[in-house]
């Protein structure tokens, strides 16, 4: 590729080569959190202790978090090094980082040989993952909104955020092939390592095509003319005009766009196994279909911010999602278990306890401590079991004399009992599981793509909004913080929070609460406050 010091027009050719190299380090950054999140369970058998598997598995997934947590340390890290040094090079340390890391994880020595060594490595390499993304995205969609014309910005950064869809179907082929190519006893022994061991054809062909690259243009221009930053992070978060921006990032857009993203893409996976009673293989097929036929909306939103602009399109994504996605939730738990929808519409299901004493409350520390007393309420303990069954009830009138009881279609059943709870539900025309005989496929694959043609019109444009929101100077520092923050924190913790808060309001939709306030809230922030950004050149510093 010619170099682009003086900011030509790039050919199609070159183009591309751009967009390639971009594009598969955050393919790369989604592999690896679907293939964790999906195997932790299994590296919580070999990596930890097992005098208490729920202890085990909790501390894989606390593992997860810790990528979470670090990545805004790694945004200002890399971000400072991004602004001083020049953008190739960051981001390509930090997909070796990120790929180096991933591979190992799969090399990782097991308790039983290594002892606490082995946990602690992996969460050794969990910060390192943490560190080298927080740097990965914003190097990303600079280097490529650096290079191209200001009319495809949207077109060609969208091609990044498709990259997030790309990453869990990639993810879910990788790990239904190796299942299927060994015994369920195998996989979980050893076969778990195969996904991130296999990822180590991605860091090749990564730092191959990375390596080839030459400095962003509007970064070598600055550097020629003396422009560069002397302190970013300082000149960020310590002007208030910079950090002014940044908090409207944070709070007009990306926290929202975290939230849409983590609901329509992540929790929707976690709702179709616990509430909609579908087993994984099918789960992960029609996601599968879902997303690959939805994923192109990406790229289509991008471009479309490319003609009409991009804050509205993004805003108009929040606010679809909060007035839509419980509605899309319902139509999937109706398509995929029909029966139990009807059941619920039929012969409701109500719970007899006094709830004015605490006790059905299911508090927050409850959900991140196994032992914690309240599991041990008879009232949570079949609250639990009724939501976990996919089961939204209503309170009623205590029984005299009985401090919890359930009835459903003429039959009461006093006390906590799982299988008279069973029992009574199945006579009652419950089903135990989704009859995939029933199973309306088509509906489904429909609200999946619609789910991410949703979560695209918020995350499609995004990246070239951020990019043009910043000056070129404070750029990579300034764009990865609220990226991180709104992706990581805000959306990072739908999963955990949304199954949460429909364990403890007993309603299965209950676990929308948390993401639809996101979503409201940061759509009214961002509509008044948030300033319109335009195709322009991005090598000044951009009017407001």
């Amino acid at each position: 590729m010619p170099r682009l010091d003086d900011g030509p027009t790039l050919s199609r050719k070159e183009e591309r080569q751009v967009v390639v190299a971009s594009t598969l380090g955050t393919l790369f950054e989604w592999y690896d959190f679907f293939i964790y999140g999906t195997l932790a369970v299994f590296m919580s058998q070999v990596l930890f202790p097992q005098d208490n598997p729920t202890v085990a598995l909790l501390a894989a997934l606390g593992a997860l978090a810790v990528g979470f947590i670090i990545r805004p340390l790694g945004a200002v890290m890399f971000g400072y090094l991004g602004d001083k040094l020049g953008r190739k090079y960051t981001f390509l340390i930090t997909v070796v980082m990120m790929g180096g890391a991933t591979v190992l994880i799969g090399c990782l020595p097991t308790y039983e040989s290594a002892g606490h060594l082995s946990w602690i490595l992996l969460l050794t390499l969990r910060v390192v993952q943490g560190l080298a993304v927080g740097g990965e995205y914003g190097g990303a969609v600079i280097y490529v909104a650096e290079h191209c014309e200001p009319r495809r910005r949207g077109l060609l950064t969208g091609w990044i955020q498709i990259t997030s869809s790309a990453g869990l179907i990639l993810s879910l082929v990788v790990i239904l092939c190796v299942q299927a190519s060994m015994s369920a006893e195998d996989f979980r022994q050893w076969g778990w390592r195969l996904p991130f061991i296999l990822s180590i054809v991605m860091l090749a062909i990564s730092i191959y095509v990375r390596a080839k690259l030459h400095e962003s243009p509007v970064f070598t221009r600055m550097k020629k003319q003396n422009r560069l930053s002397k302190n970013p992070v300082k000149e960020t978060f310590g002007q208030w005009p910079s950090l002014r921006l940044v908090l409207l990032a944070l709070i007009g857009v990306t926290a929202g766009q975290g939230a849409t993203y983590f609901t329509g893409q992540f929790y929707v996976m976690i709702f179709m196994q616990q509430a909609v009673q579908l087993d994984q293989t099918t789960v992960y097929t029609l996601i599968l279909i879902g997303f690959i036929i939805g994923a192109p909306t990406f790229v289509l939103f991008g471009w479309l911010s490319d003609k009409i602009g991009r804050k509205w399109i993004m805003m108009a994504g929040l606010f679809v999602g909060a007035v839509g996605y419980h509605a899309m939730f319902d139509v999937l738990l109706n398509a995929g278990n029909p029966a139990l929808a009807q059941a619920m519409q039929t012969t409701p299901v109500r719970v007899h306890a006094d709830t004015s004493g605490g006790a059905c409350d299911f508090g927050l520390q409850a959900a991140m401590i196994g032992s914690h007393a309240d599991h041990k309420k008879v009232c949570v303990q079949a609250k639990k079991f009724l939501v976990g069954k996919g089961i939204n009830f209503e309170y009623a009138a205590p029984i005299p004399g009985q401090e919890i009881a359930m009835s459903v279609g003429g039959t009461t059943v006093n006390g906590f009992d799982r299988a008279a709870y069973a029992k009574a539900l199945t006579a009652a025309g419950y089903p135990e599981k989704a009859d995939l005989a029933s199973v309306d496929r088509a509906t489904i694959i429909l609200i999946l793509v619609l789910m991410t043609a949703v979560v695209a019109m918020v995350y499609g444009p995004v990246a070239s909004y951020l990019v043009e929101l910043f000056p070129a100077r404070i750029r990579y520092t300034a764009l990865s913080f609220p990226y991180h923050i709104g992706a990581g924190i805000f959306g990072g913790i739908v999963p955990f929070t949304a199954t949460y808060l429909a364990q403890a309001s007993g309603n299965i939709f209950g676990g929308l609460m948390y993401p639809v306030a996101v979503m409201v809230i940061v759509g009214i922030i961002g509509s008044l406050l948030l300033p319109n950004t335009r195709a322009q050149a991005i090598d000044e510093d951009p009017a407001h």
